[in-house]
């Protein structure tokens, strides 16, 4: 290390300095490092929560069926990269806590097979946290043959605790959407 005592340089200023920069380089990391966690500590939060009209993973009905009726309605939307056709499952009304099943039906419009994933959101945003999914074409992608159409189920029921909520008292309708889109692992 030089001598820094006949350069006319402070050797307290200078180890100041080097901390200084050393505390600035890992707040720098720190933050490249939450940049790429962001995402994935987003998608958690959310899933725990139901923010963001997050939908919630569950083995069965746990709680059994209660008399208030709620219809659920279904969307889908495919993006432009993706040579799919989807038609969402028929709105369907039943007493909240019985578990039902539907299908989205998807069609390979291209002549190689497509690889897809589905995200999903609830709408109203609040009730995203009591709607529970046991089984969903949307937990894994899916690949497509060409000119393949098939099936995609989801097996759901509505939590009975969202009666509790007041905030969703007048609420008779939840909408689930799907978007579409081609896996990252196309053509890999």
């Amino acid at each position: 290390m030089a001598d820094l005592t006949n350069s006319g340089i402070d050797p307290a200023m200078a180890r100041r300095n080097r901390r200084v920069a050393l505390a600035g380089l890992f707040v720098a990391a720190g933050m490249v490092g939450l940049a790429y966690a962001s995402v994935p500590l987003y998608q958690l939060f959310c899933q725990l929560t139901g923010f963001g009209g997050t939908t919630q993973i569950a083995g069965d009905s746990p709680k059994g069926a209660i008399a208030r009726q709620m219809t659920v309605r279904f969307d889908s939307n495919v993006a432009n990269d993706l040579a799919w056709t989807v038609t969402p499952a028929a709105s369907i009304t039943d007493r909240i806590g019985m578990v039902d099943t539907v299908n989205y039906i998807a069609t390979n419009n291209s002549d190689k097979p497509i690889t897809g994933m589905a995200v999903f959101n609830v709408s109203p945003d609040k009730a995203g946290a009591y709607f529970n999914k046991i089984e969903c074409f949307c937990f894994t992608e899916q690949t497509l043959q060409p000119g393949e159409t098939v099936d995609m189920p989801i097996v759901f029921f509505i939590d009975p605790e969202l009666a509790d909520n007041h905030e969703l008292a007048t609420v008779g309708e939840i909408t689930l959407s799907y978007t579409f889109y081609a896996s990252d692992n196309e053509g890999s």
